[in-house]
């Protein structure tokens, strides 16, 4: 056999995903380069690593011991380039954050920086709903996570980051004739909510209960960026966090309601457990926020935080 290590991380990266869609998606590779390398990894062996039924993947039992293998060792061979490296005297290792659908758009200028300055240092982010945030965190999955309502059960710590400023929001075609827009205006509009667990929910229900809105029609969605496209479709008026709808503004394709209380105003937090023994790697990124958040802020966010 003469298999490679790159063949190892695509058959590993197609088992978890299972797709070899996906698996070039992620591993920024086209789709051709990918099913290429899975026959040539294929044909090594006498068994079938996968099948495909009705169009959709499956790994056989044997796949999934391969795949098993094939993570401890690039597990192994991560070991020793970051053994290497800090021998060599650089920081390496690696750190996983998990955060809620809407800290996307303010996580990565976090890191940038921090990547950078530290080649060898690898991030995983994982982008999903509060809930699951929480549990990773809880589980000990994940260094660090980013939320704007603190886990109360939890005995965390914290830094806090900045100000997350939501409105009321509807398509460029939404019309009214008052210049000021009032509540009680959209008795017949379709308000659309994320799933609940959200914070951005959780701050709509507690505006409309606060004004004692009766909400007639709504909608559910489970992201903010189905929400957006929900919104400048014309289906119904929302609460988003503005840092989520800068490009949609400036287009003109939404457009914010002039509301009593508006903005909302919650805050964003890199919160990680306080029996947390946070790595080298953790506690230099750490370092690197206390540090360096205020000019990031400044720098790449004082469009919205002037509003």
């Amino acid at each position: 056999m003469n298999y490679t290590l790159h063949q190892l991380e695509i058959f590993k990266k197609i088992a978890e995903v299972k797709s070899v869609t996906k698996a070039s998606e992620q591993l920024f590779l086209t789709q051709p380069a990918v099913s290429i390398q899975l026959k040539n990894f294929q044909d090594q062996f006498k068994l079938p690593l996968f099948e495909v039924v009705s169009r959709k993947l499956y790994i056989t039992e044997f796949g999934e011991e391969i795949a098993e293998t094939a993570t401890r060792i690039l597990d192994e061979v991560a070991t020793i380039n970051y053994k290497s490296a800090i021998y060599e005297g650089k920081l390496a290792g690696k750190i996983k954050i998990s955060i809620v659908s809407t800290a996307k758009y303010a996580m990565p200028y976090f890191l940038t920086d921090f990547i950078k300055q530290n080649e060898k240092v690898d991030l995983t982010m994982d982008v999903t709903n509060k809930m699951s945030v929480i549990r990773s965190l809880e589980n000990n999955e994940c260094d660090f996570a980013m939320v704007s309502t603190i886990p109360k059960k939890l005995n965390i710590e914290r830094i806090e980051l900045m100000k997350n400023k939501l409105y009321f929001i509807a398509s460029k075609n939404f019309e009214s004739s008052k210049k000021d827009f009032q509540i009680k205006d959209f008795n017949k509009s379709l308000f659309i909510f994320r799933e609940p667990g959200s914070a951005t929910r959780l701050a709509m229900e507690r505006y409309l209960l606060k004004h004692k809105i009766e909400v007639i029609k709504k909608m559910e969605l489970t992201s903010n960026e189905a929400v957006k496209q929900a919104v400048i479709a014309g289906l119904g008026i929302s609460i988003m966090p503005i840092m989520g709808i800068k490009n949609e503004l400036q287009n003109g394709d939404l457009q914010i309601l002039n509301l009593k209380d508006f903005p909302l105003e919650t805050n964003w937090n890199l919160i990680w457990l306080k029996s947390k023994n946070l790595s080298l790697v953790a506690k230099a990124f750490k370092k690197h926020i206390v540090e360096n958040k205020n000019d990031i802020i400044k720098k790449q966010f004082s469009w919205f935080l002037e509003r």
